[in-house]
This record gives structure tokens, C-alpha cells and sequence, in this order.
């Protein structure tokens, strides 16, 4: 057999068995790299150099940054400005600012992250507006993949094409030039589903719901009896505590108050030094009265915004946050003595309170005095600490989480910890991207390490943060377009589709490359779909002799035309159970939508860039 029909029959067999779905997706990427050497097509550094390629690096590092987002609460503080302006009367209202919203974050953040993050706040506003949760969240994603297309960080898909046609020798795409399709793009998407959508989707709301984090703090401290009386007290400089060790604190004389715990400055962690220093905080238990008391005549200063007592605002903030644990048959800490109050071996988390059967243990043992609480199977404990503490700590297997803190503190505090620096790297990358000043890949992996080395992730969740399925999958099917291009199948198979084009010109060039690439792309990942059409895409303008970038950028606008079926893209697949659709669903609002992006494409495209 020759190269090229070596290229064609692997390229078949891969197709088939991503169709199937019977073999994961980077076992199929890997086997297409390794047959490609196996078979002589490509040398074995011809087939692996695509897990080294910039484009696959950048695509990498843009998972970074879009976690690192998340997980300061950027993508929170949006989401609840969307709960805040959407209102609870006009669904007009609300499908707009949902989705501008997700379009805005996929330019960011890229399609899967935005989805991911504002899934779970689009599924809990249906739930308290009371509508079907199918009425929003394939809106949701399908706005998602126009929005892809408004910046270069958008899509995998929109990384390859600027890449093509750098290699290519006509110039990447700038980070903004995208927008000049994803706008019209975008504002025929909404129309549509605006207009159409409501008769088009189904009423029914799915069997899995997303759990609801947003009143997680308030159903803590209303479990476990703290609702009230809970003050963070900060020393002041004419404090007699300062220099005082803290096992000297005394509350005997101020009845009803117990001292819970003592905290480092701002940082919210149990109090590690052997003294207390000015702006240490006390973290005291009692009725409002003693606790006014106490920092009259101590020279303490209640803050401002837990002034009031309220348990939630106190122990739930954008520093600290709370973690309910259980205490499974078999655990090492079964018999070990604790007492509210009481900090943990690791020096970083506070034990709250302690409940067995539903019902806190209180009275003469729950004291450090009396030896404490002897932990038995089944108890609950509440712990307190930082965030970071928290994620770090709990990872332990003598308890079960209840709650995941992570997944708590990315749905229910916006803006936390580490926002801003989140943000501000962000807008760097952008402004590398835009000006061009250097490539993709050193942006995205300066953002990236700016990320970490910003303490807002570490080198393990970033690893974590990676969808490495997405990466491994890019960096194994790239060979298969070096492939195409070394043996001549890309100019043949380009060959073939201008002789059954013939004079009908580069418009129908556009059109069939749009129906093989839309076809394509909804039975497999629209990112294998490209890498698949890209070279042949380039032959075939060349071929015909025009320019191969309106070609390579309405392949793009057909890749993320991913809309009739649940397996086209992951997103889709992400709100199947939620919404409650079935297969037959997408097509129905999908077809009007593949429709656009096929006159976006193939009419709008070469008035923005000429053949």
C-alpha cells in the first residue's frame, strides 16, 4: 500500500472508532500517532512532535488560568451579577444576560471552563425562578460555541487555524480577529433562541441537579447552633493581650462568653505564635451584651461586617470558610478526645462543635478541661480554617467530607481570595495575545506560572486543572494533518472536492468544506474534525489559488457548529442530565443555528476576509 492510502485507511479507522465511543478518545489519538509510525507514513519524531507543539502547550495553559478563575471566585461574583440583573419576570431578560455572559467568559476561559462554572448558578436560578432548567441550559451551551469564535483563546479549534495559517506563510489571526465573525455569530445565535427557543426546547427539568452552595454556610451554622453569637474580635495596640500568651485569656468574669479561638492577624489561620500581637483576632462564642463587654474594657475592636453576630458572615468569608466532616467506621481518630475550641494536629483548622445522632454534645466533657470528646463512628464535626487549609487537610481517609470546600467556595464566594491577582494576570495575557508582542504559547505559559506563583494554585492542582483527555487528543492527532500533507492525501482529496466543485467558484469551496466539517463535527470532537479538514482546507486554496484564510476561518465558525447531537462536544454532553434532553432534542434547536453559522460562514466570512 502507498503512504497516502495508508494515511486514508487510518484516518477511516479513527473516525469509526471515535464514532463508536467503545475506545476513550486519547487511546484512539495515541493509536493514530503510533500507526502513522508503524506503517512508515511518518518517522517516530514526525508522529510525537505534536505533544511538544506551541499550539498544544497554549491550550495546556489556558486550563490553568480559566481554573485559576474559578477558583478565586471571578467566575462566582459573575455569576451571581447574572442571578442579581436577570430578575425572576422576563425570560427575555434572563436568556440575554445568560447568554452574554457565557459568551464572554468562553472567549476567556475557553468553552468547557464557562460552561462548567456557570452550569450549576443557571441550574439553582431555575430552580428559584421555578422553570425548567431544559429552557436554559441548552442556551446556555449553544451561545457557549458562538462565543467561542470572539477571541483566539475561545476554542483549541481557533489556536489551530491562526496556526495553520502562520504556517501556511499568509499570518496567524489576531486575538481579536475573530470577533469580526463571532459577533454576527453571537447576535443570530441569541435571536434565534430568543425567538424560537421556548417552542423549539422541551419543558421538563432533569433527574441530577447540581447541589446548591449558595445558603451552604447559613445551613451550617444553623445545624450545628451557631446562627448567632459568633464575634471576631481584633487586639488593639493598647490591649493588654498584646504580649500576652494565649492560654493566659481569661473570660470567667464575663458570663456566657467562651473563647472559640485565636487567629492570626488577617490571615484567618489558629494563632501559631506563643504571644498575641496587635491585629490578632479573638474569635469568642456568647450573648451580644458580654461580648461588648469584653472588648470595651479589653481594648478590642468587633468588625465591622460580623458586628452583628451572625454566624455565616463571621466563619464564612472570602478568608475562611467551614467543612463539615464525618467520622467513617474503621477511622484512626475513633477514641480520640476533642473539644470545641480545639485546633488540629496540623496547627491550621479549628474544631466548632461536635454533633452525634443529629444532636451537638454539650455540657461538663465537651470541654478541654474535662479531656474533651471521645470521637466514635458516625459523629459529625465542624471544622473552621482557611480555604487553602481546608483543601489541603481534609484530604485525609480517617474522614469523609461532606462537602467538597472547593466545590463550596467556587459557587458561594465571589471574588475571594486571590481574585484580583487572577484577574490582572488575565488581562495580561489578553494584552500579550492582542499585541502580539510574544507568541501564544509564552503567554499562556506565563499566565500560567503567574498563577502559581501567586499562591492561588498550586503545581498540583494546576497539574489537576489540565484536561489532559483535550491535550493528549490535540497533541496525537496533529502528526495525522503533517501526514496529510507529507504524502499528498490533503492535495488530493483537495483535488477531488474543486473537481466536483468545478467553476462554481471559492463560495462553493466554502460550503462543501462547511457540510463535511458541521458532519464531521457531530460524531466526533469538532477539535479531531479540524485537525482532520484544516490541511485539506489549505490544499484545496491553494488549488484554486485564493487565499487560505477565509477558508481556514470558516472552517472554524463550522467546527463550533457542534449543535445536534449530545456527543459533539463535551459541553453538550454536560447538560444532557441537567436539562433532561434526550438525543433528539439538540437537533431541533440546533438545525435553525447550524443554518446561520452556514450563511456566517460561507457568505458573511469572505466580506471580512477577501479570497
Amino acid at each position: 500500500m502507498s503512504p497516502i492510502a495508508y494515511t486514508g485507511v487510518i484516518i477511516a479507522v479513527a473516525v469509526v472508532l471515535f464514532i463508536s465511543n467503545r475506545v476513550p478518545v486519547v487511546v484512539v489519538a495515541m493509536l493514530t500517532a503510533l500507526s502513522l509510525w508503524a506503517t512508515g507514513v511518518l518517522t517516530l519524531s514526525q508522529a510525537l512532535a505534536g505533544l511538544g507543539d506551541p499550539a498544544v502547550i497554549f491550550i495546556a495553559s489556558l486550563f490553568i488560568v480559566s481554573s485559576g478563575l474559578e477558583v478565586t471566585g471571578v467566575t462566582a461574583w459573575a455569576g451571581q451579577l447574572l442571578i442579581r440583573g436577570a430578575g425572576e419576570e422576563s425570560r427575555t431578560r434572563l436568556l440575554l444576560l445568560t447568554m452574554i455572559l457565557v459568551s464572554l467568559l468562553t472567549a476567556l476561559i475557553s468553552l468547557n471552563g464557562a460552561v462548567a462554572a456557570l452550569l450549576p448558578v443557571v441550574v439553582v436560578i431555575a430552580v428559584r425562578l421555578k422553570r425548567n432548567s431544559s429552557q436554559l441550559l441548552m442556551p446556555l451551551v449553544f451561545a457557549a460555541h458562538a462565543g467561542s469564535l470572539l477571541a483566539l483563546t475561545g476554542s483549541p479549534v481557533n489556536v489551530l487555524v491562526s496556526e495553520a495559517g502562520q504556517d501556511a506563510g499568509y499570518g496567524s489571526f489576531g486575538f481579536f480577529e475573530f470577533t469580526l465573525v463571532g459577533v454576527p455569530l453571537l447576535a443570530g445565535t441569541m435571536a434565534i433562541i430568543i425567538l424560537f427557543g421556548q417552542r423549539l426546547l422541551p419543558e421538563r427539568n432533569g433527574l441530577t441537579m447540581p447541589t446548591d452552595f449558595s445558603r451552604h454556610a447559613k445551613t451550617l451554622v444553623e445545624q450545628y447552633g451557631l446562627a448567632s453569637g459568633i464575634y471576631q474580635m481584633r487586639v488593639r495596640a493598647s490591649s493588654p493581650y498584646v504580649g500576652a500568651a494565649s492560654t493566659a485569656i481569661d473570660l470567667t468574669e464575663f458570663p456566657g462568653l467562651r473563647l472559640v479561638a485565636i487567629q492570626e492577624a488577617d490571615t484567618a489561620r489558629p494563632l501559631r505564635r506563643p504571644v498575641i500581637a496587635e491585629g490578632d483576632h479573638l474569635l469568642v462564642r456568647g450573648d451580644g451584651e458580654s461580648a461588648a463587654m469584653l472588648a470595651a474594657r479589653r481594648h478590642l475592636a468587633i468588625r465591622e461586617e460580623t458586628g452583628s453576630g451572625e454566624g455565616a458572615e463571621t466563619l464564612f468569608n472570602q478568608r475562611s470558610g467551614l467543612a463539615e466532616v464525618v467520622i467513617p467506621p474503621r477511622s484512626g481518630l475513633i477514641g480520640e478526645r476533642v473539644f470545641p475550641g480545639m485546633v488540629t494536629d496540623s496547627g491550621d483548622l479549628i474544631v466548632l462543635a461536635v454533633q452525634r445522632g443529629g444532636v451537638e454534645i454539650v455540657g461538663e466533657n465537651a470541654s478541654r478541661d474535662a479531656g474533651g470528646i471521645g470521637l466514635q463512628a458516625g459523629d459529625t464535626m465542624l471544622l473552621q480554617g482557611t480555604w487553602k487549609a481546608l483543601d489541603i487537610h481534609l484530604d485525609d481517609p480517617d474522614v469523609l467530607v461532606v462537602s467538597s470546600p472547593e466545590m463550596v467556595r467556587r459557587q458561594a464566594v465571589p471574588m475571594g481570595p486571590g481574585a484580583m491577582q487572577a484577574v490582572v494576570i488575565l488581562a495580561g495575557m489578553v494584552l500579550l495575545l492582542a499585541t502580539g508582542i510574544v507568541p501564544p504559547a509564552v503567554a499562556g505559559l506565563l499566565a500560567a506560572g503567574a498563577i502559581i506563583m501567586s499562591g492561588i494554585m498550586s503545581v498540583e492542582q494546576a497539574y489537576r486543572a489540565i484536561s489532559w483527555t483535550t491535550v493528549i487528543l490535540v497533541g496525537a492527532m496533529m502528526p495525522l494533518s503533517t501526514a496529510m500533507i507529507e504524502t499528498g492525501a490533503a492535495t488530493l482529496m483537495a483535488e477531488r472536492l474543486v473537481d466536483m466543485i468545478g467553476d462554481a467558484g471559492p463560495l462553493a469551496l466554502l460550503a462543501g468544506l462547511f457540510v463535511l466539517t458541521a458532519i464531521m463535527g457531530q460524531l466526533i470532537s469538532n477539535t479531531a474534525t479540524a485537525l482532520i479538514v484544516i490541511p485539506i482546507a489549505v490544499a484545496a486554496a491553494t488549488s484554486m489559488g485564493i487565499s487560505p484564510r477565509p477558508v481556514l476561518m470558516s472552517t472554524a465558525v463550522a467546527a463550533a457548529g457542534a449543535f445536534l447531537t449530545p456527543i459533539a462536544t463535551p459541553t453538550n454532553l454536560m447538560v444532557m442530565g441537567p436539562g433532561g434532553y434526550v438525543f433528539s432534542d439538540y437537533w431541533k434547536l440546533g438545525l435553525p443555528l447550524l443554518a446561520w453559522f452556514f450563511v456566517v460562514a460561507v457568505f458573511v466570512v469572505p466580506l471580512i476576509w477577501r479570497f
